[in-house]
């Protein structure tokens, strides 16, 4: 881990869902922040504000009102700063088709909603110990 106090970024545009990372945050032993973004353009508008701060894990829905979840793991995977920050996705897509494209987009975890926060939580230490 990069830092001793985790931070977490989740770009998604589902209220109920933020609320969610908030209590599976409270799960991990390490105290975190968590930022969040409705959107995919808000989320890279943040990471080019970063200037040295970086996400220790990224949550990223797919299904966004703008820019879609696919072009923004695209976008952090091709630019030096950003490629090792660890992706999981969340999504209500269950398909193997968007599971795959997901994953072979970069990222490291792929999760369908819904989910338990204890799940959540349990997938964010796992990325965490490989970060």
């Amino acid at each position: 881990m990069h830092s001793q106090k985790m931070q977490v970024l989740l770009a998604d545009d589902d209220i109920d869902d933020c609320l969610l990372f908030k209590e599976a945050l409270n799960e991990l032993p390490v105290s975190s922040h968590l930022a969040t973004v409705k959107n995919g353009e808000q989320l890279l508008q943040l990471l080019a504000k970063e200037t040295g701060d970086l996400p220790d894990v990224l949550f990223l829905d797919l299904n966004m009102p703008d820019i879609h979840g696919i072009e923004v793991i695209e976008f952090v995977r091709s630019h030096k700063a950003y490629s090792e920050i660890p992706i999981c996705v969340v999504t209500t897509r269950g398909d193997e088709s968007s599971r795959s494209t997901a994953l072979e987009a970069g990222a490291n975890i792929y999760l369908t909603k819904p989910f338990t926060p204890e799940r959540l939580a349990e997938e964010a230490k796992k990325l965490l110990a490989n970060s």
